[in-house]
């Protein structure tokens, strides 16, 4: 089945300095060299992406590679200079200034580093607030409020003021009201680097926990490799305004585009990236419990290496697909380019 492609920019740029739009009329496909000597800033160059419906597409790259204006283009926080941004077919860049309003409001949910709490709003105020500006009905928004306050781990803390919330626990108001108005996509732009570390994985954990139950479509920004493999199902990373691949994290891993490409991956312990699938022997059988295809081998190597015969391994419909054994697992842990 054909996946469906809930967001996707064909040939996006955004060009800062004098006049960028006269520039991309006369030079359609500029290079950064073309651009540069311009006296022009290229933030983003000529993007392209499918976001597929229901997935954790992840765009990462170092400060100043362009991934935050990208998303930013795709939201039209910020205008593209040139180029398509079609959310679910509808080119946004043809929207109204009334039509975007409506779109954000009821279709589009954000959450940024920095959380933007209304410091003089309760933690069910401010959650509340999205469908208050929708006009929904009080006892209906407030229903739904309380039901994403416990959806988030805070039940028991609506009437808590930000100022008395720890940075996790902040950061789990700002998903919440985010999320009570049901966004169709969700934009989180580095929601989790000013946290500290303990408190970052427990919301890495919270945010897959949430994914698993209301499966949105959703494009997270992280500079974070290791962020990036535990969340994404697919990754673009960029270098200096253009995206240079485009791959899952595994795909990344073994078949990096480019040595800039390579360098995010070299230090990553192969054993968190690498699939079951990826490694197994096709048509073996094995016996014993299955091992779930897409499982990462960290997660599944002590099951693996004790067993006394290869385990079989199945896909998701539970049909047996293949085997892995010992001497696989040994590879990726103690051979060569195992990273660890």
């Amino acid at each position: 089945m054909t996946p469906n492609i809930k967001l996707s920019c064909r040939n996006v740029w955004k060009l800062y300095g004098a006049d960028p739009d006269r520039f991309l009329r006369q030079s359609p496909s500029p290079s950064g060299e073309d651009i540069q000597n311009a006296g022009l800033i290229g933030a983003v160059r000529n993007a392209n992406i499918d976001i597929i419906e229901g997935e954790i597409f992840v765009i990462m790259g170092l400060s100043g590679s362009g991934k935050s204006t990208l998303v930013r283009c795709l939201s039209r926080l910020i205008e593209p200079t040139g180029g398509q941004v079609l959310f679910d077919g509808v080119d946004l860049l043809g929207a109204s200034d009334a039509e975007m309003i409506d779109i954000r409001r009821h279709k589009l949910g954000m959450v940024f580093q920095h959380f933007a709490l209304l410091p003089h709003l309760s933690v069910l105020q401010n959650v509340v607030f999205p469908l208050t500006v929708q006009g929904a009905p009080k006892g209906q928004a407030m229903a739904k409020a309380h039901e994403v306050i416990e959806l988030v781990g805070l039940k028991g803390r609506e009437d808590y003021y930000p100022r008395e919330l720890s940075g996790g626990q902040q950061q789990r108001v700002g998903i919440a009201r985010s999320l009570v108005a049901e966004p169709d996509l969700w934009f989180l732009d580095e929601p989790f680097s000013a946290l500290d570390p303990l408190i970052r994985r427990e919301m890495q954990d919270e945010f897959l926990r949430i994914q698993a139950r209301l499966h949105k479509t959703i494009v997270f920004i992280t500079h974070d490799f290791e962020e990036a493999v535990r969340l994404a199902d697919r990754i673009a990373i960029m270098k200096d305004g253009e995206i240079i691949q485009i791959a899952t994290p595994e795909e990344l891993v073994v078949s990096p585009a480019t040595e800039y490409v390579a360098e995010f991956t070299r230090h990553i312990p192969r054993s968190k990236v690498l699939s079951v699938g990826g490694l197994m022997t096709k048509g073996g059988t094995g016996s014993g419990e299955p091992v779930a295809h897409n499982a990462r081998i960290s997660d599944v190597a002590e099951r693996i290496i004790v067993a006394d015969a290869p385990l079989p391994v199945a896909d998701g419909a539970g049909q047996i697909i293949g085997s892995i054994d010992r001497l696989a697992i040994a590879h990726v842990l103690f051979g060569e380019g195992g990273g660890e």
